[in-house]
């Protein structure tokens, strides 16, 4: 009786754990950059190589360059493998994003802001919902993301959006609609990247020029993975829940070693949160304490 007493309680404990544990997103699959891709201006600064295994953005003193995805998409893991611009990369901003296309739009940003040459990096990423932005996070990054490729990801389903950096959560964002905070669920989106001038602001405030003798600016692209639902080809089948995976109870939250990477994150590495600018919002943010930002 106490052996069976003893094992209800195991499975009892296990359903608990098994209830509450989050997972990481499945591993992506590399694929050339035309199956997913295609440019949308400048064609003549993006080179290709290992028969578009590999892609390389060229930023001038005339023009940047970027590229977009083929399809629209509503939910799923997004991932890309980048190697930022080297050296003296001051003014240049490379980004990784995610946008519908409409007045009121959603956005989930990656945006790499150049310094000069020996200085951090910086990753800000944002959140546009229904339109409304201006919700800037800005880490440094733990490693130096030109000498090598770093994996930059975004899973987006009904309960979260997370960015993940080397599979890494750096950033997560609940669903708050309960709370009055628009979330997006609803509007299909492309992805997109570009390599673009940006001196106004991107560096220092703008402080800092970028040095066209350094030109071109050269970032480097490989993966090209989407794992999504298309919504242009399955419009009715992405507004049903609880088909795919990102849709599974295990990728509604993170688990607790992911909150822990998350706050290893936040402690080392933030240098600009707008959950805590009591200057822009001296009321916090209904989403803040849900994302555990406070």
């Amino acid at each position: 009786m106490a052996s069976y007493q003893q094992w209800t309680l195991f499975v009892s404990l296990l359903c608990l754990v098994s209830a509450t544990m989050g997972a990481p997103p499945r591993k992506p699959v590399s694929v050339p950059f035309g199956r997913n891709y295609q440019p949308t201006w400048a064609f003549d600064h993006i080179k290709y190589f290992n028969g578009g295994s590999e892609i390389q953005l060229h930023l001038d003193k005339y023009t940047g360059t970027g590229f977009q995805s083929k399809g629209n998409y509503l939910f799923g893991h997004f991932h890309m493998q980048i190697k930022l611009v080297p050296g003296d990369s001051a003014g240049t901003v490379t980004a990784f994003y995610l946008s519908s296309q409409n007045a009121e739009h959603d956005e989930i940003d990656f945006e790499f802001l150049g310094n000069r040459t020996g200085q951090p990096y910086i990753l800000q990423t944002n959140v546009f919902t229904g339109g409304k932005g201006d919700r800037e996070q800005r880490i440094f990054l733990w490693f130096d993301p030109t000498t090598a490729y770093h994996s930059y990801s975004v899973l987006w389903n009904l309960y979260q959006i997370v960015f993940f950096v080397d599979d890494i959560p750096i950033r997560v964002f609940k669903n708050s609609k309960d709370l009055g905070v628009k979330f997006p669920f609803n509007q299909p989106m492309k992805l997109y990247s570009s390599l673009w001038n940006a001196d106004d602001w991107a560096t220092r405030g703008g402080l800092e020029k970028t040095d066209w003798s350094k030109a071109p600016f050269i970032a480097t692209y490989r993966g090209f993975h989407i794992d999504g639902c298309e919504a242009s080809v399955e419009a009715k089948f992405c507004a049903t829940q609880g088909q795919r995976w990102w849709d599974q109870k295990e990728f509604q939250d993170l688990d607790s070693y992911q909150w822990r990477r998350l706050s290893w994150v936040r402690q080392k590495f933030t240098i600009y949160n707008y959950c805590t600018d009591r200057v822009r919002y001296p009321t916090l943010p209904p989403e803040c304490k849900r994302d555990r930002d406070i």
